[in-house]
């Protein structure tokens, strides 16, 4: 459980830390590439949160909540993407 913890944390700082990195860049082009790896990176905690449920560390409610979180994240970056392209 620590291990998984400690990689929602990791994956949830990447998110946040390739957005700022990528804003700080010359072009849309490299932005883009910094929106890419913060989207692979939200993928990746869908993914763990998804491991964590079904190795019952959550709760439904708490699943629920976090998953529309993460997916409504996903869809703004995705959408920010789409406006520099």
């Amino acid at each position: 459980m620590y291990g998984l913890s400690n990689q929602l944390q990791r994956c949830a700082v990447s998110i946040a830390s390739n957005i700022a990195e990528g804003s700080a860049r010359n072009s849309d082009k490299h932005f883009v590439q910094y929106l890419e790896t913060a989207l692979g990176s939200s993928f990746e905690w869908e993914t763990q949160l998804i491991c964590a449920k079904d190795l019952e560390y959550m709760d439904d409610v708490i699943f629920e909540k976090n998953l529309k979180a993460i997916q409504k994240l996903q869809a703004m970056i995705s959408n920010f993407k789409k406006t520099l392209n």
